[in-house]
């Protein structure tokens, strides 16, 4: 059951900007297991049009997920720096102590800072 879980990326945002970003929280359907992930792109204007796209796509995995929160991401990967920020006005602030942690399993060069 965990396997459906270990296909899902713990990261998945766009390689320079600032951008809106989710915190899901991913569950086995039916299950205990769960993981936590950062999903972020600046094609979204508001934060659950990030949801409404990677909702469909996890489920098909076999997996379920809420949003735990959202808020902002500035990336700049010329100076390989990712600040994290703000709040979502739909589903509230994200922890952005998790989104950090998550974060720096990606991006291990990178200079992470949060406000």
């Amino acid at each position: 059951m965990a396997d459906s879980l270990d296909k899902v990326p713990d990261v998945e945002i766009d390689s320079e900007g600032k951008f809106k970003y989710i915190l899901v929280r991913v569950k086995v359907k039916g299950g205990t297991d769960h993981k936590d992930i950062v999903r972020g792109t600046k094609s979204a204007e508001y934060h659950n049009h990030i949801f409404e796209k990677v909702n469909p796509a996890l489920e098909a995995l076999g997996v379920e997920c809420s949003v735990l929160g959202g808020g902002k991401i500035e990336h700049n990967n010329t100076e390989k720096k990712l600040r994290v920020f703000g709040e979502s006005t739909g589903y509230g602030k994200a922890d952005h102590a998790v989104t950090v942690e998550k974060l720096k399993t990606v991006f291990k060069d990178y200079e992470i800072t949060m406000e």
